[in-house]
């Protein structure tokens, strides 16, 4: 759909219902004197926050996982 071009008096008189069309998913485009001056669209979702947690007893760590790796292991990755 695309956008509906308002005059800025238009806008500032109508400013409420501009908003609610907006949130509606409308875009808007101000314009002054003819010109296009400013875009008025909903804004993008907010992501919800994200929670700590929730694997518990679904994943286990090793009780040697931080320990120095073999020789052997750390000279393939060195290439020594």
């Amino acid at each position: 759909m695309p956008p509906v071009a308002i005059n800025l008096y238009d806008a500032k008189t109508n400013l409420s219902q501009l908003v609610d069309r907006a949130a509606a998913g409308e875009e808007i485009v101000i314009a002054k004197n003819g010109v296009p001056f400013a875009r008025l669209m909903p804004l993008a979702p907010v992501a919800t926050p994200r929670r700590p947690g929730g694997w518990e007893g679904q994943v286990q760590i090793a009780d040697d996982f931080d320990a120095p790796l073999p020789p052997e292991v750390l000279a393939a990755w060195t290439g020594r």
